[in-house]
């Protein structure tokens, strides 16, 4: 399910730059919107693939734990000293649950059908 929506988001990025790439960086302010665009966009996309595929899965779940840490603080801190603390988590319980996923895979690893498991099978 992380993989997914990382490889969702990260085409995303691409196939709608305006609302979901540098368009989005640009509006919170955040400098060089279109490299940022394209460089998160990216590393969504190989890091989703990864993890779907339980290839090198605590190394591609470190950029995504980044990601999703500076899109909780740049994103939702505002909503937080506007609205308050329950209005903030609702608005970032996606946001959330991507960050716990992601900090999950880095602790645990990839699952019994994954690339990972079956490599340290084999002893490589």
């Amino acid at each position: 399910m992380v993989g997914m929506v990382f490889l969702s988001e990260g085409i995303q990025k691409f196939l709608f730059p305006a609302i979901r790439g540098a368009g989005r960086f640009e509006k919170i302010g955040l400098p060089s919107p279109e490299f940022l665009g394209s460089f998160v966009g990216t590393f969504e996309i190989v890091c989703g693939i990864l993890i779907l595929i339980g290839f090198l899965t605590r190394l591609a779940s470190i950029p995504l734990i980044i990601i999703m840490l500076v899109a909780i603080a740049t994103t939702k801190s505002e909503v937080l000293a506007e609205k308050g603390f329950w209005e903030m988590m609702h608005g970032s319980r996606t946001d959330w649950a991507m960050l716990l996923g992601s900090i999950f895979l880095l602790i645990k690893g990839a699952g019994l059908w994954s690339v990972d498991k079956t490599l340290t099978k084999n002893g490589a």
